[in-house]
């Protein structure tokens, strides 16, 4: 018996030392879970590597598989698919253009832009036409009427923090991962959280961002992963960095807006960053035989 328990604890050990995949290593009835290796930053390299990647992407042309969670407003427009592959193109300040098409028989699901200030959203199996100020947040009780192509814009073009905003540092840690926390601060009459950008302190990468509103009300939580480079304009992904740009893209990203009942996944499968992109491929015009819904006029929540 004691040969056994000697042994056991020698694999332990051993396991510890080797780093076993996954970070647990189980013996007998003991689980003991072992968190990577935390590298520090300070306040000023932590925003440098943020802005870089701010800075740095001005343009994205993107290939993505959308997945919808199950009860969101999303799932109201595709509910009969498990995922709907899309073509999001962005460019700042503020332009966005999302088209979504059914797999296989690649017909429309839906086609958004918005240009930072109003938004248009067409869903051919509906008919309907949605148009609307980017600047109204208030929900319908038409949950289709509650889409809005500036949130995938939030989450894939970042802004930059300025030197004159105010940015606190701390960290975070749970069992199983170390963090750094950029919490930046609105100003005015009383001070509130505008936004909080997670680092994962094993490689140092963003690995989640909170917006908020005013009050403390939390607007988007989105969570990004699976670092990679970015293709060419004319080939796969390289290791080298785009012009004036950051040398990797998240290819997981999970938009979570709970005021606006929805979690989105996106699982990017193409991206090139920074290529020109021409401005009327942002337009997007009221096609024929459908059907016009101004959103965000007063009456929009009273029944007809």
């Amino acid at each position: 018996m004691r040969r056994v328990k000697t042994c056991m604890v020698l694999l332990t050990l051993a396991a510890i030392s080797c780093g076993c995949p996954g970070g647990r290593v189980v013996t007998g009835h003991t689980v003991i879970s072992q968190r990577p290796v935390a590298k520090d930053a300070t306040r000023e390299e932590l925003l440098e590597a943020y802005n870089l990647i701010a800075r740095g992407t001005k343009t994205l042309n993107a290939i993505v598989e959308m997945k919808p969670t199950a009860g969101s407003q999303y799932s109201g427009v595709i509910d009969e698919y498990h995922e709907v592959k899309a073509f999001l193109l962005a460019a700042r300040p503020a332009q966005i253009r999302v088209i979504g098409q059914a797999p296989v028989i690649g017909t429309t699901v839906f086609d958004m832009a918005s240009d930072g200030e109003t938004f248009r959203v067409l869903i051919p199996s509906k008919k309907k036409f949605l148009v609307g100020p980017v600047a109204v947040e208030r929900i319908s009780n038409k949950p289709i009427e509650n889409l809005r192509p500036q949130h995938l814009l939030d989450a894939v073009l970042w802004p930059e923090i300025h030197k004159a905003e105010s940015v606190t540092l701390r960290e975070f840690n749970d069992e199983n991962a170390r963090y750094y926390i950029l919490t930046v601060l609105r100003g005015g009459y009383q001070v509130e959280v505008l936004r909080e950008i997670w680092f994962d302190r094993s490689n140092l990468q963003v690995a989640r961002m909170q917006n908020f509103g005013p009050k403390g009300l939390l607007l988007s939580d989105v969570r990004v992963a699976d670092w990679q480079p970015p293709e060419s304009a004319t080939g796969p992904a390289s290791g080298a960095a785009p012009p004036n740009g950051a040398s990797l893209f998240p290819r997981s990203i999970r938009i979570d807006r709970p005021h606006d009942d929805y979690k989105l996944d996106l699982q990017v499968t193409k991206i090139t960053v920074n290529e020109e992109i021409p401005a009327e491929r942002f337009k997007l015009e009221q096609p024929a035989g459908m059907e016009l819904v101004p959103v965000g006029e007063p009456t929009e929540n009273k029944q007809p």
